[in-house]
């Protein structure tokens, strides 16, 4: 075998072929250090002496289905220079590992498309093993996430598993790559970011979020000159479930027997856009018929439509008086779950407006935190909550978002 192969295929450059044996299942090469690779590891000097041997054994790529690899005496050696005694360095392999990086370079690419368990039983070696190599991989891509040139940013928290376990997600929404993943939620899983956006210098501005009064504080504390973005799917998300108990209590209140028929199992139609409602199954004939025998559930149903065209106006002006008509009208409704909302609305104003400078939304968080869903289910959990953390980090990279 000649050196240029033993370079270009298994990436082992500065050692010499000796022999090749064939054993069972995996195919051994034999090599030996070339003048080069015998130096101090301290200095670097080549004036050494050899002061013995040690045989060692490496996994680098297969060939084929045969497994394969790298037979090496490392040598001991002793500086003439700086008088330090120590193994020479591995140019092909860490001297801490027993696979070269060729081979961990190969696990890497096949991880993006394979399953940790998967590329373990592909190259014949444990999980732990591929698992740590990916680990490592992921900490030399995205354990220090730059965020010098952060602008424009989400945040939001995931639910990650029972007993109220969850994570803190920013989003950078110009490059769509997760930043920070925290521990919990609320103001002290965020601390660990604005450390990191101060030392990083980062200029943010704008912060796109739910009205969750805790990020609030935080974010307004911590950067003062950006600008808050309340995300109009929360805002609509929090309606409905207003609007879900306004029906279930009017349901629960009728005096007449046919009225609370027609209200029941209309939940999910109020909450349905009207394009979306099946006329196949006469779900528009229900939903308006529930709607005429309940007027304080008609007037609700017909302000949370008006109110998605808020995000639809032309310009900040208008938006702004559009606004304060609906907050009227809601005002003046007579339903009390109404008059809350318009005042969680006005005490939310500017943050609903600054839309209308920054027309930016959590939604591409909302489906990364799906995408870290579908992680984690497809590895059936992580009991490496740090590993874990990594992987969602390099999800934007799509392939490799995608396995467990």
């Amino acid at each position: 075998m000649s050196t240029s192969l033993l370079y270009r295929a298994f990436g082992v450059r500065g050692y010499h072929f000796s022999g090749m044996l064939y054993e069972p299942g995996r195919v051994v090469i034999r090599i030996v250090h070339g003048p080069r690779t015998l130096c101090c590891s301290q200095c670097g000097s080549h004036d050494v002496i050899r002061r013995g041997q040690w045989p060692r054994v490496f996994r680098t790529v297969p060939i084929g289905s045969r497994r394969v690899v790298l037979a090496l005496p490392v040598q001991r050696v002793e500086c003439r220079r700086c008088g330090a005694v120590a193994q020479v360095k591995l140019g092909f392999a860490n001297e801490r590992r027993t696979y070269t990086r060729a081979f961990e370079r190969y696990a890497v690419e096949l991880s993006k498309r394979m399953t940790i368990q998967d590329v373990a039983e592909h190259l014949g070696v444990s999980w732990d093993v591929i698992k740590d190599i990916q680990k490592r991989y992921l900490t030399r891509r995205f354990g220090k996430p730059k965020l010098r040139r952060l602008a424009i940013m989400a945040v939001d928290e995931i639910s990650i598993g029972h007993g109220h376990k969850y994570l803190t997600v920013v989003l950078n929404l110009e490059t769509g790559a997760v930043v920070f993943v925290g521990d919990g939620k609320g103001v002290s899983a965020l601390k660990p970011f604005w450390t990191l956006v101060k030392r990083a210098r980062a200029r943010i501005r704008a912060v796109a979020m739910d009205m969750s009064p805790a990020y609030i504080s935080a974010v307004q504390a911590n950067l003062p000159k950006a600008v808050i973005v309340f995300d109009h799917f929360h805002v609509i998300k929090l309606y409905n479930e207003k609007l879900s108990d306004l029906r279930r209590d009017l349901q629960r209140e009728a005096t007449d027997l046919l009225e609370k028929k027609v209200l029941k199992g209309t939940r999910w139609l109020l909450l349905k856009n009207p394009e979306n409602l099946d006329d196949q199954h006469n779900e528009r004939q229900r939903l308006e018929e529930a709607l005429r025998v309940n007027k304080p559930l008609a007037t609700a149903y017909y302000l949370k439509e008006d109110l998605r065209r808020f995000w639809e106006q032309p310009d900040k002006a208008t938006a702004a008086a559009f606004l304060q008509d609906w907050i009227a009208r809601a005002e003046v409704s007579g339903v009390r779950m109404l008059k809350d909302f318009a005042k969680t609305l006005a005490a939310h104003r500017s943050g609903l407006l600054a839309y209308y400078a920054f027309p930016i939304s959590t939604g591409p968080l909302e489906g990364t935190n799906t995408k870290i869903k579908v992680l984690q289910r497809q590895a059936y959990g992580f009991r490496d909550v740090a590993f874990f953390k990594l992987k969602i980090l390099g999800l934007h990279e799509t392939k490799y978002a995608l396995v467990g």
